[in-house]
């Protein structure tokens, strides 16, 4: 029960931190996932196709942000915190974008009724 707790406050850490920047992109990532998923089967390889865009769209957010000076370097830093990232945290982030997509996909289910 402790490690459900655990992976709970995480997902809220996750939901409630103040990088707005990359809340809007996770956002905007699970909403388009969502909508595209064509049955609720693929959750799973959708959440991974989210947690990949996600990444990569991080990283383009973080070099436009300087200019495009030092890309490679940021590509390292990302690659290294990626190694660094914890099963518990990405857990955490599969998670969180799962619950987005899941029920972005029943929305639209049902509108599309």
């Amino acid at each position: 029960m402790s490690a459900l707790l655990d992976l709970f406050h995480s997902v809220m850490a996750i939901v409630t931190s103040g990088n707005y920047t990359s809340l809007a992109i996770m956002a905007a990532i699970a909403i388009a996932v969502g909508y595209m998923m064509e049955n609720f089967g693929s959750i799973v390889t959708s959440t991974f196709v989210a947690l990949v865009a996600f990444a990569l769209a991080s990283y383009v957010v973080s070099v436009a942000k300087v200019g495009g000076k030092g890309a490679g370097t940021l590509a390292q830093t990302d690659w290294n915190n990626l190694l660094g990232l914890t099963v518990h945290g990405l857990l955490a982030y599969a998670i969180a974008f799962a619950i987005i997509i899941g029920a972005v996909h029943i929305v639209r289910s049902l509108v599309q009724r």
